[in-house]
């Protein structure tokens, strides 16, 4: 390891992690231990988790509290995970109904989240520092499969504004400390595509973080430059947040000369899965159980289809039980060639975004325009759709906080983004399917919010 990595990884950031009351360094020692246990030592030792789990929140937060009596849930008789299927499926909905009761009692401090979500229906939700911790602790393991480690140098291709709107002198200070460097996702001109190439070029990189879209249009616009990047030291590219395409991921690689690490996970649901240098979307299961559900709301078998269903036991404070995800995913059944015993998804669909275009023809993150629309009041739900250059429409379910004043706010917005000569509408309607049409050219919809999924190693 290079020494101002191992100085990076071993002083500066657990510094860091211990400033912010982040348990994520030893978290991150015990999942390098467990992560070679068999599967049958992880079940046991989640099974524990499960129930010390299950009775803080029965005892601390009132919504659960009221839902164990209710449904006669005994935490005391819990002697697998199938006993979660006793407990109803958490949404958005019941999320956004039950927010303050949600809350544990006495918690520690929460941080205050919002996302888009799937099909564009906002939610707001709370972290708290265990949460955080985890969450670090296990793209930090995940990102020392690949060789690398935090003090290696990365480059982000992002779009979150929590990334990109907090780049305060403090937040520059440890970014240039641990040699990260941000490039903005959401605006591809051939410009910004010029300069991209060329700071990928004279950083030099040991590994590159972002969505697979945004990173391949940049190697494709090296490509097109006849510019060789692979002899940059790139080691491998991590991408998340969308379906990662064959295509894309044959591109990135041949580029950039590095393999490409794909991710699973959401600001709302946590980092799920990671991708291994053998090819398995592992999960963390020493933290999040995951299910497959049939549309009747029965188990998927192994190698079927179902909806992802997730249960993130680091989040006492605000607990996600059996959260709807709106992804569609396939457990696998069988153990992977690199030894872990970590359970594996086979397959995760339904996280596309789609790019949109500016007038003048600069090429955008989809998520340039959703996050004007998932901020605003009395959103309950969205649809984007770019019918062509000149007109975009933005359909919203609206509830009465939505006024005239959010939806100038829109149309300002957008006309920033698309060019003062496009036409934005919005319509108002009572109701949005979940599923995407597929209809147009450009449709901004089903969007999993990337969220945290930068995966602060650097938060």
């Amino acid at each position: 390891m290079n020494p101002y990595t191992a100085l990076c990884s071993g002083l500066f950031f657990p510094l860091h992690e211990r400033l912010k009351g982040h348990d994520s360094v030893a978290w991150r020692k015990r999942l390098e231990a467990s992560q070679w246990w068999s599967a049958e030592q992880l079940g046991e030792q989640q099974l524990r988790r499960l129930r010390e789990f299950l009775q803080r929140i029965g005892r601390d937060v009132p919504y659960y509290r009221d839902l164990f009596q209710a449904v006669g849930f005994d935490v005391g008789a819990v002697r697998s995970t199938d006993a979660l299927r006793a407990l109803p499926l958490l949404g958005k909905s019941e999320i956004r109904a039950n927010l303050e009761r949600l809350q544990a009692a006495g918690h520690g401090p929460l941080t205050r989240y919002n996302t888009g979500g799937s099909s564009g229906e906002p939610l707001i939700f709370f972290m708290g520092k265990e949460r955080k911790s985890h969450d670090v602790a296990a793209k930090w393991r995940a990102t020392r499969w690949w060789g690398v480690d935090i003090g290696d140098r990365e480059l982000v291709v992002w779009g979150s504004p929590i990334e990109l709107g907090a780049q305060d002198r403090v937040r520059r200070l440890r970014d240039g400390l641990l040699r990260s460097t941000l490039l903005p996702a959401f605006e591809m001109s051939q410009e910004n595509l010029d300069r991209f190439v060329a700071t990928i070029a004279g950083c030099r990189p040991a590994m590159l973080f972002g969505y697979p879209s945004s990173l391949s249009l940049i190697a494709r616009h090296a490509q097109r430059q006849q510019r060789d990047m692979r002899g940059l030291g790139i080691r491998v590219a991590f991408v998340t947040s969308e379906k990662l395409y064959d295509e894309q991921r044959a591109l990135i690689s041949e580029v950039f000369g590095c393999p490409v690490a794909n991710g699973y996970g959401a600001r709302d649901a946590g980092f799920i899965a990671h991708e291994c240098p053998y090819g398995s979307l592992h999960i963390s299961a020493e933290d999040i159980i995951v299910e497959t559900l049939r549309p009747d709301g029965q188990p998927a078998a192994p190698g079927e289809a179902g909806e992802i269903v997730v249960t993130h036991m680091a989040t006492g404070d605000f607990p996600f039980v059996r959260y709807r995800t709106g992804d569609i995913g396939i457990l696998g059944s069988k153990p992977c060639a690199c030894g872990r015993g970590l359970p594996v998804l086979e397959d995760v669909q339904g996280r596309t975004t789609d790019f949109v275009v500016a007038r003048d023809g600069t090429v955008m993150h989809g998520l340039a325009l959703i996050y004007t629309v998932r901020d605003l009041p009395g959103v309950e739900r969205f649809r984007i759709e770019q019918l062509s250059l000149d007109l975009t429409i933005v359909r919203i379910v609206a509830g009465p906080a939505f006024d005239a004043a959010a939806e100038e706010r829109i149309v300002r917005d957008f006309k920033a983004r698309l060019g003062d000569a496009v036409a934005i509408r919005v319509e108002r309607v009572p109701a949005i399917a979940a599923e995407s049409s597929g209809k147009f050219r450009y449709v901004v919809s089903q969007v999993k919010d990337p969220g945290s999924e930068r995966g602060d190693a650097n938060a």
